[in-house]
Formats: C-alpha cells, structure tokens, sequence
C-alpha cells in the first residue's frame, strides 16, 4: 500500500466546517489562532449538493440536526494536505487540496459508488466511503474505495465495492485501523461493527461482523495501541474494544453510561488518557479516562454553549494537533464551540464562533488542522 510523502502543513491552523446545504454543500473555513480562537475566512463550494435538513433515512429523527447520522462526513487526510466531503443529496464527494493559506480549493467531484455517502476515512493514498442507499434501492448500503493522486484527483478501485453486515444497514462511519490493514464499520441500525480486511490491491474483504455492545453505534475511534471506542447513541453510552488480528472484537469496557442523551461523536486528547463524547440532544460534551488497558471511566461533563444562552447540541468533534484545544459542531446553530483542554481532561469552554447572523440547521461535518 502506497504511503504519500511524510508531510504536514505545521505553519496552516484551521477549522473547517460542512453545510450540507441542499441547493449548494459549502466548506466553511475558519482560521484558528495561538490561543484557539476562530474567525471566519471564508465558504467553498464543493459542487454538489448535501440533503439540507433532511434525514439520510427514516431510522433517525427528522429533526434536521444530525442529517447524515454519522462521523466524517468532513475528513482531512492525515497528512493535512486534502480535505474531503460528502455530498449526499448528490451521491458523489468532493476532494480538496489545503492551499498554504489554508484555503480549500476544489480539485475533484466523482460519484461515490452508492447513495447518500455520509462518512469518509483515508489511509495512505487510499479513501474509503459509507453511502447509506435511498428509498429508490431499498437503502441499499455499501463502503466503495478511491485512489488518491497527489494533486488530490480521485480514481475509484474496481471492485472495492461491498456490502455490509446486511443489505440495509446504515453506516454510520467507516474508519481504517492505525496500521492501515483493516477497515470498520459502525452500523447504526444493526447494531453491527463490520472489520474488513484491506487487500494490497485496495480492494477489501468481509466483513467480519460483531455485535457492538450497546444499541445504535454511531461514532468511532480507534488509539494507537489498536484498542476501539464507539459511541453508542441509543444506550447514552461509550465502549472500548480490543481488536484481533482476525476482525474479532472483545469487550473491555461495556457500555458505560454518562448520564446524558444520544452519544454520537467521540475524539480523544492527543495524549490518549482521555476521551470526549458529544450528547447531542443533552447539549453536553462528557469527559471518559481511557485507562492504559483501554478500561473507560466518567470524569465529567459541560454544556456546549453557556448555559444563559441557546443551548447548543454538538455534534461533530475535533483536536487541535497541539493537543490544547476541542472543537465541537453545534448541529442546530451552525456554529462552533470552542474549548481549552485541562491536564485533568476538564474543559473550559473559551467560544463560540459563528459565520452567519442567524442559526443555520443542517450542517454536518468537522475538520481540525
């Protein structure tokens, strides 16, 4: 599997953010200074459409804040040089390149292998994306792989696409594992964490299917050490899983709940000791310790926004690559929470950052550089 030139843009510090608007998805870019504060640079168009305030099925509720049900709809590669986006009311992503200003600019739409893609992970030179399906085939769902060029041009690999556990499960991410030799996939409706197996040619096999712990796995991360986190959005909880070298996961912690409503989003400090989860319709970000064994513990929450305004329900996540700041989507504002990140992993929230005058609904998608 070839590996794209050690390099990162160190002197580019951004947010980027997703519209998902329906007539036109857009790239909201925000410049981030020394102390993590952001303003506003500027919107890019990704020439294709999102699905606005609709739902990318009837499982969740159409109440237009989580639209595309998923994590990384907006992903940077690792190396910070591309930027990529889904565009679900089109069927097709978009890739960018990250000018030295840190502006995106468009370099390719190609149509993503299926219907309504809603999350994105890279490895490497190699893309792989969720579509969920449509009413029109049954919600035929699928992950499809790309081959990224170095100008950020996409080809599509013959016969990288496959189903999942079922023929109608609704991922909600797809995510390569630190080395790069497998695949999962969280699947919101079945219950199911799908591994495939990457082939040196790109293509994959599987899936290998196993029972996630609690009900409606949404987001997922995985630390160096290979171990798993997955948020559950129907048990209100986090797991951690230990991940074999044949697709199997085995529970370490089981489900451990934080009090609040829907975790859908989890990030961890760059140090791994601890772990966020976003409780969307709660309106609060929790705080879990990952022992060294990958054991999970609750040390505290806050609100998103300050309690004596709108409340604001997260969504998305991020990390600065310094380690001292957590970004969170506000999926019925539009808007980004600001945060400064304790020794103790308590946060303190420092902003809120808007690009428009009013609440925007619908947007989705998160990208730290």
């Amino acid at each position: 599997m070839q590996k794209m030139n050690n390099y990162y843009r160190e002197n580019v510090s951004m947010v980027y953010i997703m519209t998902n608007n329906n007539v036109m998805n857009q790239i909201i870019a925000f410049n981030r200074d020394m102390n993590g504060l952001l303003t506003f640079r500027g919107a890019y168009q990704t020439n294709g459409r999102g699905t606005g305030t609709r739902e990318v099925s009837t499982a969740t509720t159409n109440d237009g804040i989580d639209p595309l049900a998923s994590q990384g709809s907006l992903t940077l590669s690792r190396d910070g040089r591309f930027l990529f986006a889904v565009n679900a009311g089109s069927n097709s992503i978009s890739s960018f390149i990250i000018t030295d200003n840190g502006a995106p600019s468009l370099v390719d739409v190609k149509p993503s292998g299926g219907a309504q893609p809603n999350s994105i992970n890279v490895f490497g030179n190699l893309l792989y994306v969720s579509n969920v399906g449509n009413a029109a085939n049954n919600f035929a769902s699928n992950i499809t792989g790309f081959r990224i060029d170095d100008n950020g041009r996409l080809t599509p690999i013959p016969g990288s696409t496959h189903s999942l556990s079922t023929y109608n499960a609704q991922p909600a991410q797809v995510l390569f594992t630190p080395d790069g030799s497998k695949i999962l996939v969280s699947e919101l409706t079945s219950n199911h964490l799908s591994i495939f197996h990457v082939n040196k040619n790109g293509t994959i096999t599987g899936p290998i299917v196993n029972d996630s712990y609690g009900q409606g796995p949404l987001g997922a991360y995985f630390l160096s050490s290979g171990i798993l986190l997955v948020t559950e959005a129907v048990s209100n909880a986090l797991s951690s899983y230990s991940l074999t070298n044949d697709g199997i996961l085995h529970v370490i912690s089981g489900s451990v709940p934080n009090g609040f409503k829907t975790a859908c989003w989890v990030v961890t400090t760059r140090d791994e000791r601890f772990a966020f989860t976003t409780n969307t319709l709660s309106g609060t970000i929790s705080t879990y310790r990952i022992d060294p064994n990958g054991v999970l513990s609750v040390v505290g929450h806050i609100t998103s926004t300050p309690v004596d305004t709108a409340p604001g329900l997260p969504i998305d996540v991020g990390v600065s690559k310094d380690g001292r700041h957590f970004y969170t989507m506000n999926g019925n504002q539009g808007t980004v929470s600001v945060f400064t990140i304790q020794d103790d992993g308590s946060l303190v929230r420092l902003q809120v950052a808007a690009w428009t005058n009013f609440p925007y609904l619908g947007s989705q998608g998160l990208a730290v550089l």
